[in-house]
């Protein structure tokens, strides 16, 4: 008796022997440290310097994709490389933030919660692979991970700042907020992505009075400012759905989505 072995298949990785975009993918990989130095904060119990960490890691991952758009050095790599990034800084950072800060006492359902965070950040990035060359770039499918890393953030920014004995970290809001999150963002609610938005093109002045009215604003009172402006945009996507079916209207992203439904991948 003979048996007939199939020759191994040889992989030609032939984009990546042509090399990587260097600028785009090192953005990228400042984001990660930012993600990696936040966890590591965390457990030293320095919860402000972990949540200014993220926040800084969101700087840095909302930079190296328009670097990439502007430069035309977009890329597969870089998109596999920024979900990987984004899972470490935006999922696995903030679930141990707001589980060391505020969840702990919840016990099991503390920690239920942050898990829940984590794997369904995962979900959302694994998600937006499968969907990244199908759907319109003005939107977002469900709350960007980035957005609610920044909200978790941004809340402890807020409960430092108004002081531990005006926010209590037992109170059922915090649970609320890690639950409701994750859930967002398996949600298939559209969220802006303003990754049309081009700086170096001419705009209305008005939009230079609106950067300068932020940035007074981030100068003078940056914790209120950080939070009111996440909470704003975690908020436009339940609003916007609920604006749309009271008119009737019929979400704009429900046929590109159609073949990953059916298939089961959709939340």
């Amino acid at each position: 008796m003979t048996f007939m072995v199939e020759p191994a298949r040889i992989v030609r990785l032939d984009g990546l022997r042509k090399g990587i975009y260097l600028l785009p993918n090192l953005l990228t990989t400042f984001s990660l440290f930012s993600g990696f130095y936040s966890i590591v904060a965390t457990f030293q119990g320095n919860h402000l310097n972990a949540a200014i960490a993220i926040l800084v890691s969101a700087f840095f991952d909302a930079s190296d994709g328009k670097v990439a758009r502007l430069t035309h050095t977009t890329s597969r790599f870089g998109v596999e490389y920024d979900s990987l990034a984004d899972l470490v800084a935006f999922g696995v950072a903030p679930a141990f933030l707001i589980y060391h800060w505020a969840l702990g006492p919840w016990g099991r359902l503390g920690w239920l919660a942050a898990f829940l965070f984590m794997a369904c950040g995962a979900l959302r990035l694994a998600r937006f692979n499968v969907q990244f060359d199908s759907v319109e770039h003005k939107w977002f499918t469900g709350l960007p991970i980035p957005g609610a890393a920044a909200m978790v953030a941004s809340t402890y920014l807020l409960y430092n700042f108004l002081g531990k004995e005006v926010l209590d970290s037992r109170k059922f809001v915090f649970l609320a907020m890690a639950y409701l999150l994750a859930l967002l963002m398996v949600s298939t609610i559209r969220y802006p992505s303003f990754k049309e938005v081009e700086f170096i093109q001419k705009k209305p002045i008005r939009w230079l009075a609106l950067f300068v009215l932020a940035i007074t604003f981030v100068v003078w009172q940056p914790e209120p400012t950080f939070f009111v402006g996440m909470l704003t945009y975690v908020c436009t996507g339940p609003v916007g759905a609920i604006i749309r079916k009271v008119k009737g209207l019929r979400e704009p992203q429900e046929e590109d989505l159609k073949e990953i439904e059916d298939a089961g991948d959709v939340f």
